[in-house]
This record gives structure tokens, C-alpha cells and sequence, in this order.
């Protein structure tokens, strides 16, 4: 797990994904033929096949953070969303700037807990004046979740798993594939949490004929929570339909199809909030057929996501036995 923890302590929120782009090429190019980074900052890495068809592998580098909006006259930060957030999962958490700056996140002392927004919330760096604070952070800029890599043996826990998870998942397939019937297009986009606009870009230029997004989903498996037929441990998650995306039904049968006769365990996924890259590949130009395995993660966009490293496997395993062979 040594390479999925250096993939999620890297800083890298919507918009300022660099860095982690920068990890993904040194990372990927001794096992494709091409990498190259587009104008919105994608890493699009190519491994050559005898070309049958083009196939797009997604998954999305940025993670969920917050921007610097207001540094009152004591030294407190006011500050925006980047991507999903919950004002009552951010209490006493810390964030860290890329310039290597902390603070803690804490609320108004007259707050109603039980009405709680982000308007209520600030971060204290430690300053005791706007000027001092200023010397340390500046009015637009971003700030992720501090958190620590954790192995529980069967299972992981961190921040960033949406999606470095399927970044995961997208190096290990390139490095477990020789040889391929098709050209294999390796591709981790930027700017998903804020509207999925990195994906939007590479499949327009790739045009591919089969495409995947890979992806982490919430899960059923937690006392109390709304029901939902995903839990960790279970293999990897075929999707079906979230809110904003309908599988193609041979893509769905394709996947099933591959799991099954690899004895790679999967489970279906439909999520009823959210959703992924895919909402935007499967409608680039005249229509993409496209699919999503997702991992099961719980706790999803908080400073500390779980995922089970078997789940994890499944999802590398359906892959390397899918995108190189025959898709006719």
C-alpha cells in the first residue's frame, strides 16, 4: 500500500491538481508508450495495442478542499467550499495550504449546532492579526484536509480516496498489462468535484469506443444508514445508475461478463446521490458506451474514507482481464 499512501497525502484540490499529476507521470511512464498533459491540467497516458479500439480508463486526481474567501482583523479565517462539503464533518478538523501552512477548523461559540453552515465556520492559523495571517495565507487560496494513512490490515483509511483510489487502480492495471488488442488510454482528470470538467475534455479529444470511469461509492454497511445494496468486503461495485448517469446495458454485461468468468467477486451499485466522470464521457459527441466500477469507501469526503483492500484488488482484477482482449 506504500504507493496509495504517497498517492493521498499528496495536495492536490480541484483546480490545483499539479502535484499529483506530476506524481502520476513519473509513476505510469515506463508502462505506456505516451503521456502528455492537456491545457486543463489531465494526464493522458497511452499504451499502444494492435488498436481493435480506443478505450478510456478515468479517474480523477482532484480531491474536496476549501479557498480562503475573508482574513478578519484577528487573524481568523472565512472561507468557501471546493467540492461537497459537510459543516458538521469539519469541526476541529485540520487543513493544511500547499505552501505547508495549518489551521483548525472551529465554529462561532454562539453557533446553533443543529442549524449549522459553513458561514459559521472559520480557520485559525494562529495568527492574532489580519496582517500577521496575511503573511501566511492569502485571500483565494486552497486548502485540503490533513489526515494520516492508516492500515487495518484488510482495510485502509485516509483522506483524498475520492479518488486517488481509482488513480490506484488505473497504475496498477498499466503496470499489469503486456500486451493489448486495443489502445489503452490511461486517464486521470482534473476538476471532477466541481463538475466532472476534466473528463469532459480528454474524451472529446480521445474519442474513444469504450470507456471507464473508476470511482469510490458510498455504502449500506454502517448501523443506521439509508439502505443500499453495497458493503465493503463484497468486491467491486458495478454501477447501474446514479443521478446524473444510466449504464449502457452492454457495458453492464461486459463487466459482469469479465468478473465472472475470472472469479473476480462484484456487487451492483446504484447511488442515488452523486456521481462520476462518466456523466460527462458517455455523452462526448455522437455518445460513448460507458461503464464505472466503483470501490466502496465509507465515510466518503471526510478527512478519513475506508476502503477494503479486496475491493480494491477486484476492481484492478476486472480491469486487466477487460481492456486489453477482444470487445467485439
Amino acid at each position: 500500500m506504500e504507493l496509495l499512501r504517497d498517492l493521498v497525502s499528496i495536495y492536490g484540490p480541484s483546480g490545483r491538481e499539479d502535484l499529483v499529476a506530476d506524481f502520476i507521470i513519473v509513476q505510469i511512464k515506463d508502462y505506456v508508450d505516451e503521456v502528455q498533459k492537456d491545457a486543463l491540467g489531465n494526464v493522458i497516458a497511452m499504451k499502444k495495442g494492435k488498436g481493435s479500439k480506443k478505450v478510456m480508463l478515468a479517474a480523477h486526481m482532484d480531491q474536496i478542499g476549501i479557498m480562503v474567501t475573508f482574513i478578519d482583523e484577528n487573524g481568523f479565517l472565512r472561507f468557501s467550499n471546493i467540492g461537497g462539503l459537510n459543516p458538521y464533518s469539519l469541526l476541529y478538523k485540520r487543513v493544511m495550504f500547499k505552501n505547508g501552512v495549518e489551521g483548525i477548523i472551529s465554529k462561532e461559540q454562539k453557533a446553533d449546532i443543529k442549524e449549522l453552515t459553513l458561514k459559521e465556520l472559520y480557520i485559525d492559523i494562529g495568527a492574532s492579526t489580519r496582517e500577521e495571517a496575511s503573511q501566511k495565507v492569502q485571500i483565494g487560496d486552497f486548502g485540503v484536509f490533513k489526515s494520516d494513512f492508516q492500515d487495518f490490515g484488510d482495510r485502509v483509511v485516509g483522506a483524498a480516496f475520492d479518488d486517488r483510489l481509482g488513480c490506484y487502480v488505473l497504475l496498477e492495471v498499466a503496470k499489469q498489462i503486456k500486451d493489448s488488442e486495443n489502445d489503452i488510454y490511461f486517464v486521470f482528470t482534473t476538476q471532477e468535484e466541481v463538475g466532472l470538467r476534466g473528463a469532459k475534455v480528454s474524451a472529446f479529444r480521445i474519442e474513444p469506443d469504450l470507456a471507464i470511469a473508476v470511482d469510490v461509492t458510498a455504502t449500506g454497511d454502517t448501523p443506521n444508514c439509508n439502505k443500499m445494496a453495497v458493503k465493503l468486503g463484497e468486491g467491486a461495485a458495478i454501477k447501474i445508475m446514479d443521478r446524473a448517469f444510466i449504464v449502457h446495458p452492454k457495458v453492464k454485461e461486459l463487466l459482469v461478463r469479465v468478473a465472472e468468468a475470472n472469479n473476480v467477486k462484484y456487487q451492483f451499485e446504484i447511488l442515488e446521490m452523486g456521481t462520476t466522470d462518466a456523466a460527462e464521457i458517455f455523452t462526448t459527441k455522437t455518445g460513448v458506451p460507458t461503464g464505472v466500477i466503483s470501490i466502496p469507501t465509507r465515510y466518503i469526503h471526510s478527512h478519513s474514507e475506508m476502503a477494503d483492500k479486496r475491493d480494491i484488488k477486484a476492481a484492478i482484477d476486472i480491469l486487466k482481464y477487460l481492456v486489453p482482449n477482444n470487445l467485439d
